[in-house]
C-alpha cells in the first residue's frame, strides 16, 4: 500500500512539473493559433470576394433575375387560367 501511495504521489509531481513547463508556452500557443485563425478568415474574405466580384458570378446573378421573372410571369398566368377553369366549373 505505501508503494502504491508513494507510485501516485510521484506521478502527480510528474504531471505537476510538466503542468507549470506547458504554462509559459501556452499562451504562445493560444497567440499563435489565434492568429492563423485570423489569416484564414482573412483569407476566406478576400476569396468570397473576388468570386462575388467575378464575370461568371455577374452572369450567374443575372441569370437568375432573368428567370425569376420569367418564373413569376408563368405562374401568374396558370393563376388566370386556374381562375378561368375554376369559373367554368359548374358548382354542385
Amino acid at each position: 500500500m505505501k508503494a502504491s501511495l508513494l507510485f501516485l504521489l510521484a506521478c502527480t509531481a510528474v504531471l505537476a512539473v510538466g503542468a507549470r513547463a506547458d504554462s509559459p508556452e501556452e499562451p504562445k500557443l493560444v497567440h499563435k493559433v489565434q492568429e492563423l485563425a485570423h489569416k484564414a478568415t482573412a483569407m476566406a474574405k478576400d476569396a468570397f470576394s473576388r468570386v462575388r466580384e467575378s464575370d461568371a458570378a455577374r452572369q450567374a446573378r443575372q441569370w437568375l433575375s432573368e428567370n425569376a421573372e420569367l418564373a413569376k410571369q408563368r405562374l401568374l398566368w396558370l393563376k388566370q387560367q386556374l381562375a378561368e377553369l375554376w369559373k367554368k366549373t359548374p358548382s354542385a
